[in-house]
């Protein structure tokens, strides 16, 4: 193949992705090339992939069609740099790096930031673009180019399949710690003891229902009741493995009813919704205790009636909707979130390994990833490995 072209997996239209050359990315004096070595599967590629979703909007938010301008999906990536700008004198060629793959004012070396990326709130950009999901070019592919300003360097042995993890992980650490921000009649650990979160649910045991589980126990050192509900048995096997106290088999039990007996009638101060299940946004009035804390965390709602919400807004919940693993920068401007939660992979602190039940060897098995292992009872998280 010519120097100038690359493989990546493309999808064309909804449901149809071919693997093409299309032109290598050709690296501006702030940037790197990156040559892909894993990307992680994620929940928001199925969804762009079914139709269901579409992040990429023109001047007046609105999506455009695939059939117009094609992506290449894959945002959780890991690789090794091929090629630097000549700007950029803090990394080396060969550097084993993960990074952000949004793109905010520091990305674009603005000398005025906008009023979000000075809060630290850098996913809020109002320049932001993201790669893999909002029509940048993403990781399935040979090469990605970033600004160098994004990019954190691996500095342990971590397997590249579990380091592809730390995005998914980000976003829930930059979920978690905007709840902790946030105003709310209870919360986690405070000395209160009539304002302590005593019950806590997770509805979803995907990869960020586990994710979250791991969070709540290892890293905010919760103690108090942790209920994770999911149809799956792997996946509930895996909770109760990663810190769950009770795992409620969703398919065969009425949630409200096992939540009630597991608080004995109180219901959760604190809910985290990780299922994108329309369904079970439907059933959070019942589960809920009053003035509960709830995280909006899933996506996928198609279909989903509001008036849901009805009972919901009775109940004057705080409600917190978060997006992405971007906000804040380090002293060297590099994504903070991003570097904690590759430092709390690579320290084993966060457990990924056994939540990685599929692994592709190349751009080729992406598609019946997305249109088919996914919905498979034994797939939690799938991770491409194109480094040899």
């Amino acid at each position: 193949m010519s120097a100038t072209m690359m493989k990546a997996s493309v999808l064309c239209d909804v449901g149809r992705i071919e693997v093409r050359d299309v032109p290598r990315p050709a690296i501006l004096e702030h940037e790197v090339l990156i040559r892909v070595a894993a990307v992680g599967i994620c929940g928001t590629d199925a969804h762009i992939f079914a139709g269901h979703a579409n992040y990429n909007t023109n001047e007046h938010g609105k999506p455009i069609p695939l059939s117009l301008q094609p992506q290449i999906l894959g945002h959780e990536i890991v690789g090794r740099i091929e090629e630097m700008g000549t700007g950029v004198d803090d990394l080396s060629v060969g550097d084993r790096v993960v990074f952000d793959q949004g793109i905010n004012c520091v990305s674009r070396g603005r000398e005025s930031l906008c009023e979000y990326c000075i809060s630290g709130d850098s996913h809020q950009c109002e320049f932001y673009k993201e790669h893999g999901i909002s029509g940048l070019p993403g990781g399935l592919a040979e090469f990605i180019a970033v600004p160098a300003a994004n990019v954190i360097k691996v500095k342990s042995e971590i397997d590249s399949a579990e380091a592809a993890l730390v995005e998914p992980f980000g976003c829930v650490l930059h979920s978690s710690e905007t709840v902790a921000k946030t105003k709310t009649r209870y919360a986690i650990n405070i000395n209160s003891k009539e304002r302590r979160v005593r019950s806590a649910l997770i509805c979803g045991a995907g990869p960020a229902g586990l994710l979250f589980t791991q969070y709540l126990r290892r890293v905010a050192a919760y103690e108090g009741v942790l209920i994770v509900a999911d149809p799956n048995e792997l996946k509930r096997k895996l909770a109760d493995e990663l810190g769950a106290s009770e795992t409620i088999d969703s398919s065969k039990n009425d949630l409200a009813d096992a939540v009630e007996e597991l608080t004995g009638g109180r219901g959760v101060e604190y809910l985290i919704e990780a299922s994108g299940n329309g369904e079970v946004v439907a059933s959070i009035p019942q589960v809920i205790r009053k003035q509960a804390t709830v995280l909006l965390y899933g996506h996928g709602h198609k279909g989903t009636d509001l008036s849901v919400l009805n009972n919901l807004l009775f109940k004057e919940p705080t409600l917190v909707t978060t997006v992405g693993a971007s906000g804040g920068f380090d002293d060297d401007g590099r994504p903070n979130i991003y570097r904690r939660s590759l430092r709390l992979i690579e320290d084993k602190q966060i457990k990924v390994s056994s939540m990685i039940t599929h692994k592709y060897e190349s751009l080729e098995d992406i598609k019946s990833a997305l249109s088919r292992d996914m919905h498979t009872s034994d797939y939690v998280k799938g991770v491409v490995i194109l480094e040899r």
